[in-house]
């Protein structure tokens, strides 16, 4: 199973990193990306084949893929902005982690902005 290896890594570096931050913190703060981007980098070929599901999903339902493009890309910048998020938060910069959360939330929200109104024109069309 690809979870049992992915774990038994983290749980080789967690300890690496706990070792080394007392006496080199930078090479413990790089430990840690470079091992988040390594599980970053393995699941991509599972994201790619959930993406085409969906892809594939919403043709048949004959849906209008701007609305699940637009999803990927709030999904994505989901995922993008808890990573980074994360990494501040290891290297110490809550400040910095809390920053990239808001402007995610922001970005979020303006992709939403053609999906909502999409939504509230399809309820005024159905209410009376």
């Amino acid at each position: 199973m690809e979870i049992i290896q992915i774990v038994g890594l983290c749980i080789v570096t967690t300890i690496l990193v706990v070792l080394i931050r007392e006496d080199r913190p930078e090479i413990a703060l790089q430990l840690s990306i470079i091992v988040g981007v390594i599980i970053f980098l393995r699941m991509i070929n599972q994201i790619l084949s959930v993406i085409e599901y969906l892809r594939d999903l919403s043709l048949r339902a004959n849906i209008n893929y701007s609305y699940i493009s637009t999803i990927f890309k709030i999904i994505g910048i989901a995922y993008i902005a808890e990573f980074g998020s994360q990494i501040c938060k290891d290297a110490g910069s809550y400040s910095i982690a809390s920053k990239i959360e808001f402007s995610a939330k922001i970005l979020i929200l303006v992709l939403s902005f053609p999906v909502l109104i999409a939504v509230m024109d399809l309820i005024i069309k159905i209410l009376p």
